[in-house]
């Protein structure tokens, strides 16, 4: 399920309550109030290699050779992924694939960031794109660990992309309320769309069942695929 979660600032405090309880493997960008959960004994970190790729990709005006070269190993790593989806791979066939022929790959890559950090300005776009994958470089090769992990969090990117567009139309929500109320809505309509349900006609069905539905029970009126078996709104 999609699930958007509103905060007054960008502060650390956020991501920390929200996920509280939390156990399990978190992909993220470079956003450091992620930093927080690097010790944290029930979560796992996972960085976001569409990211690191991003960086490079901005540094070809700046280095292109450079940026080329790493961008050719990150196709490489896109192209084992590629393969996996095409076989229809379990997950521990992904993982043995990766560890085949992913792993090689990243350890040839490391080893090249390693020795061009110190050719190149920190302060350039390529000496930025360097230093982000280094500093990260433990999450974003964590992948390779477990096949049920992604590369990426693009997932998660495509499902943030009509706020991101949003914003550009109407700049502001209007008060701490009104976003709190738009991240529900938002949170409705993405999990309805990763479903493939059909928004309004679920909604329908919600506002049809909820005033008799218990707030313990209020779980079973969201779009997930586990209340799909229940119930089929036209």
């Amino acid at each position: 399920m999609v699930c958007f979660d509103y905060q007054a600032s960008r502060g650390r405090e956020g991501p920390v309550a929200f996920l509280n309880h939390f156990k399990g493997a978190l992909q993220t960008d470079g956003y450091t109030a992620y930093d927080s959960f690097a010790g944290h004994k029930d979560i796992t970190l996972l960085a976001c290699m569409a990211h690191a790729r991003r960086y490079f990709e901005q540094a070809l005006d700046n280095d292109e050779p450079r940026a080329t070269h790493v961008l050719q190993l990150i196709q490489g790593l896109y192209a084992i992924e590629r393969q996996a989806k095409t076989e229809s791979l379990s997950a521990e066939e992904r993982h043995n694939l990766r560890q085949e022929k992913a792993v090689p790959l990243l350890e040839e890559l490391h080893q090249w960031l390693k020795d061009n950090l110190g050719e190149v300005l920190p302060k350039s776009a390529i000496g930025k794109a360097i230093a982000y994958s280094l500093k990260l470089w433990p999450r974003l090769t964590r992948y390779t660990e477990n096949g049920q992990w992604a590369i990426d969090n693009n997932g998660v990117e495509n499902s943030i992309r009509p706020v991101a567009l949003g914003r550009k139309n109407y700049l502001f929500a209007g008060s701490h309320q009104a976003a709190q109320q738009a991240a529900m809505m938002y949170s409705f309509l993405g999990t309805c769309k990763m479903n493939r349900i059909e928004p309004f006609g679920w909604l329908r069905e919600v506002l049809r069942k909820i005033p008799d539905t218990r707030l313990s029970e209020l779980h079973r009126l969201l779009p997930i695929k586990d209340n799909l078996k229940k119930t089929n709104p036209q």
